[in-house]
């Protein structure tokens, strides 16, 4: 008779034992983190920026794990397509068709390891660009993965 309860104690005891729960080998189901209102954040929505002056782009950065890699995407909003992520709009100049418009697509590097960077880089918009309404977006990936998009309205005069 004891052999017959001892078992199945010892079974639900080898159950519940197996289904203890390992926090350290959870996988990150976070997304990283862009925040454009932190003071001193630059561009932000409806921002204005100058042909042949630089700029400086600052944002912060943050994960729970580890950030990964960050990209920038600067082109022309002409046909006033959208792919903000903010809530308000911003003043847009009539529809007009591209003549020499300007698009930047580009890569920074993240210290490895990070799980906040503040970025501070110098961009250049160049003086014979067409004027008027473009997008600026950033794009964030953490080391799992998960990427975050921001997108941003802003006006090259």
């Amino acid at each position: 008779m004891k052999r017959s309860i001892s078992l199945p104690v010892f079974l639900t005891l080898l159950v519940f034992a197996g289904c203890s729960k390992d926090n350290d080998n959870a996988p990150d189901t976070e997304y990283p983190v862009i925040d454009v209102t932190a003071t001193g954040s630059f561009p932000t929505q409806c921002s204005e920026v100058v042909r042949g002056r630089p700029f400086v782009f600052r944002a912060i950065f943050s994960d729970n794990n580890s950030l990964g890699s960050t990209s920038i995407d600067i082109h022309h909003n002409f046909d006033h397509h959208s792919h903000s992520t903010e809530v308000n709009d911003c003043d847009m100049d009539p529809k007009k068709t591209p003549v020499k418009p300007f698009l930047l697509v580009k890569t920074f590097p993240l210290p490895a390891g990070s799980t906040t960077y503040q970025i501070n880089e110098e961009i250049l918009i160049p003086a014979d660009i067409d004027p008027g309404d473009y997008h600026f977006l950033i794009r964030l990936t953490d080391s799992e993965g998960w990427q975050t998009l921001k997108g941003l309205s802003m006006k090259i005069r």
